[in-house]
């Protein structure tokens, strides 16, 4: 379900359906309230593994927003709390991530850095979108998580666990890719690149240089 946008920040609240997603343009900020869920490189492996022999997965995807995350935790005897819970980069995924979503049904994934070209039109035509979180700011997403409401395949590590999570006002996210395949990634790239020369050149008539620049 899509909420009307408060202060132009569009509220989403999963499961979601095709007419949601397609709602969405690349360059909008959305925030998330309801339950994400947490998944990295193993969760994939082992989650399409599942899924290729005809088996479940624990928690139902279809419509939902999975986070690329390995949060912070630690157990309290209330349960478990999230210290820090920011992105991971997601293109580590790319082999892997179009047969992920049309397996499961998953409308929105979370993360940074983005995909693949190639990896982007695979989502649209599925689908799905791709929401930008700001690394870094693990703590600030943490703050949005309300409850932990199961973790999943604690054997595979912390990190790698499916962390069933119940969040509000999660964000703000930033539409990176859209279900039309509109990839901000791609549109501010050249602008990125020329600014980037213009600071390298500066930074050549100057003593100090940064690491950021080698």
């Amino acid at each position: 379900m899509i909420n009307p946008p408060v202060s132009r920040l569009t509220r989403l609240s999963p499961p979601l359906d095709k007419r949601d997603v397609q709602m969405l343009r690349a360059g909008q900020l959305v925030s998330i309230t309801g339950q994400i869920v947490t998944a990295r490189d193993r969760a994939y492996a082992r989650g399409l593994g599942l899924l290729r022999a005809g088996r479940p997965l624990p928690v139902d995807l279809r419509g939902g927003v999975v986070y690329h995350c390995g949060p912070l935790a630690r157990k309290k005897p209330s349960g478990w709390e999230i210290l820090s819970g920011g992105p991971t980069t997601s293109a580590r995924l790319d082999l892997v991530q179009p047969e992920f979503v049309e397996r499961t049904g998953v409308r929105a994934l979370v993360g940074k850095g983005g995909v693949s070209e190639e990896v982007a039109s695979e989502l649209a035509r599925l689908g799905c979108v791709y929401l930008a979180f700001t690394g870094g700011a693990g703590v600030l997403a943490a703050q949005a998580i309300e409850k932990v409401e199961r973790v999943l395949w604690q054997k595979l590590g912390a990190a790698e666990a499916l962390w069933v999570l119940r969040v509000r006002d999660f964000g703000p996210l930033v539409v990176a890719i859209d279900a039309r395949g509109n990839d901000l990634y791609l549109t501010r790239k050249p602008k990125l690149f020329k600014i980037t020369k213009q600071i390298t050149k500066v930074l050549r008539h100057c003593s100090c240089r940064p690491l950021l620049f080698y």
